[in-house]
């Protein structure tokens, strides 16, 4: 399910003349019968709504005085979430225009053409107080209380997202209830600016629109209305032969998404910019982190890290919270054999929370060929019937669970394999493969189509037409997700760096960047010297890391004949030091900087970037 409440206005909308009609109360029943919340939205004072409306125990929550007090029909609970009208105001208005105005808890109401008595009044006492329009009506409340407030604390109130929330209303003070739902609707009887701003409007006025728009909620969740709303839509990129024409976009719901890639073809920028758009569409994701990229920011809070693992239970109660925008979690102390039947467990968790709030709305399975993995028994029993949306991001296809793939409705393959991966993938789930298409890629030597940095083929599973050439959006500020991971994380054997010698007398794996630095400076001169006459340190950072300035100021290093072997290491640890260790991260290991305060033991000399080796 999707949408799991709908907040409606009362007046012209729910109801007319002040009375909502039975045919609305039996449609406010079917809708609360399907496991959806009912809330009301109104600019009316609260008791003036208890005096007219017969069944307000409908109602999960009440939103009155136009986001100015909260009400709980189920215990009668009222919470005031805007401060009284100054003393002074409301006294100089009564001395102006007599009558005219009725104070509230936390609103001033009035009628045409009182509102500029008002404005007089807040000009001359220097005061900061909004107008607002109804109609007639008019309202004056504090700065930034609105109906769109208001539905913010009845939301938080039911642990409910704005984006699972279907609104509608007809008047001016409606525009930023609508504004902050997942769907907007006008009933037919709104004023065309708030129909023009609506996804859709419904054929009946008042109440019997509101029970038209509940009718079809209960139907089919609004999905093809909802799928075709700007508002639920992102950016996902630009043909490249159409590159001036309308940028493709994704649902934010609803889509199971692969993303696959080999190391380098511009993937985790590609997730970094995908992952921005859906924060900045108010989605709530649960990323799954088995290699430690994602750091702790403003949106996104991170459980586990490489001492300690994440607990589920945590993972949960902090999903439980509407306004995280992203819980990682890092994966990085829990083994590679149990990190399937984890994420597993996890995935349950999250299925229930899902099936009561609608969130999280994404999730997302980074390197997840470690956590569905081709040959796992347990995919069937783990892996549910229907993921509805999520993202997965990895290196090759056939390395997942076909139980995952069967569900991808989407695949966006990047780098010079992508044409095979499609394939691949294909052969893999079980479906037919996509057709041919000239795609515009440059060639390689061998004859095969190779794809620019940041460009991937798009393919819509089971659609007839052929992938599309994409250009990915790219995301709006720098991500630096890799830093941890291969400073502290644990790369797969085949990316890890092999200390051996020139006659393979050692097999010393350094998995990444700190193990890097403390293997090499236990090992003698003549093992650090062949590895870099060889060019291996250059490599390996520009191919298994991923960072090709830190290869190139190597590549320098390992060229520079003037160096002996503890000054070129010395320099390249430099070289990693300043790239790697983040004042965001005082945390990381101090081997990395240099300083013995980091170790358990203090350095031995003898072991300590060749001091007595040479």
């Amino acid at each position: 399910m999707r949408f799991f409440a709908l907040a409606t206005d009362y007046d012209n909308t729910l109801a007319s003349d002040g009375r909502v009609a039975e045919s609305t109360w039996a449609a406010l029943e079917r809708l609360r019968a399907s496991g959806r919340h009912v809330i009301l939205v109104s600019g009316r004072e609260l008791d003036d709504l208890l005096a007219i409306c017969p069944r307000i125990e409908l109602f999960s929550r009440v939103v009155a005085e136009n986001g100015g007090v909260l009400y709980c029909p189920a215990d009668g609970g009222r919470r005031l979430l805007a401060p009284a009208p100054p003393d002074s105001f409301v006294a100089e208005l009564r001395r102006r225009a007599p009558g005219a105005f009725s104070v509230s808890q936390t609103l001033i109401a009035t009628m045409k053409p009182h509102e500029h008595v008002a404005l007089d009044v807040i000009r001359d006492l220097g005061l900061e107080l909004q107008i607002v329009f109804n109609g007639d009506a008019v309202m004056i409340v504090a700065p930034g209380v609105s109906k769109a407030s208001g539905l913010s604390a009845a939301l938080a109130d039911l642990d409910l997202s704005p984006l699972n929330v279907v609104g509608i209303g007809d008047a001016e003070n409606d525009h930023a209830l609508l504004a902050a739902c997942g769907l907007a609707a006008a009933v037919e009887n709104a004023l065309p600016a708030l129909k023009e701003h609506a996804d859709l409007v419904t054929h009946g006025v008042a109440g019997a629109g509101v029970a038209e728009l509940i009718d079809a909620l209960v139907a089919d969740d609004l999905r093809g209305i909802a799928d075709a709303s700007p508002r639920n839509r992102i950016v996902l990129g630009t043909p490249r032969d159409a590159p001036d024409g309308e940028p493709l976009s994704l649902p934010v719901y609803g889509s199971v998404v692969l993303l696959v890639g080999e190391s380098g073809c511009g993937k985790s920028t590609a997730t970094a910019g995908l992952l921005e758009r859906l924060a900045g569409a108010g989605c709530q994701m649960c990323i799954v982190d088995p290699e430690g990229d994602y750091g702790n920011d403003d949106a996104t809070v991170v459980l586990g890290d490489a001492s300690n693992a994440p607990s589920i239970e945590e993972a949960v109660q902090l999903l439980c919270r509407p306004a995280r925008s992203a819980v990682a979690v890092n994966l990085l102390r829990v083994p590679p054999p149990d990190r399937p039947m984890f994420c597993a467990n996890l995935l349950l968790q999250t299925q229930h929370l899902r099936t009561r709030t609608g969130r999280p709305q994404w999730l997302v399975f980074e390197e997840a060929h470690h956590l569905f993995p081709a040959e796992w028994a347990g995919a069937n029993q783990a892996i549910p019937d229907a993921l509805e949306t999520a993202l997965a991001v990895t290196v090759s296809p056939e390395q997942l669970s076909p139980v995952l793939l069967r569900q991808v409705s989407m695949v966006l393959a990047m780098g010079d394999d992508a044409h095979a991966a499609l394939q691949r993938f294909a052969a893999a789930s079980g479906c037919e493969p996509p057709t041919s298409s000239g795609d515009g890629a440059h060639s390689s030597t061998d004859g095969t189509a190779r794809l620019a940095k940041g460009d991937a083929l798009l393919w819509r599973v089971g659609d007839a037409a052929p992938p599309q050439l994409v250009r990915l959006e790219p995301g709006r500020k720098e991500k630096r997700r890799h830093r941890r991971k291969y400073a502290e994380g644990l790369l797969i054997p085949e990316r890890s760096f092999y200390f051996r010698g020139q006659h393979n007398a050692l097999n010393l794996r350094a998995h990444n960047l700190v193990l890097f630095v403390e293997i090499a400076e236990g090992v003698d001169a003549a093992t650090w010297q062949f590895h870099r006459q060889r060019g291996d340190y250059s490599r390996w950072f520009e191919q298994q890391i991923g960072d090709a300035d830190l290869a190139e100021e190597a590549r320098g290093i390992e060229q520079d004949s003037a160096l002996d072997a503890a000054q070129s290491l010395a320099r390249i640890r430099a070289a990693i030091h300043a790239r790697y260790t983040q004042p965001e991260n005082p945390s990381l290991p101090a081997v990395l900087t240099g300083s013995p305060s980091g170790r358990d033991e203090p350095p031995d000399p003898h072991r300590s970037a060749f001091g007595s080796q040479q």
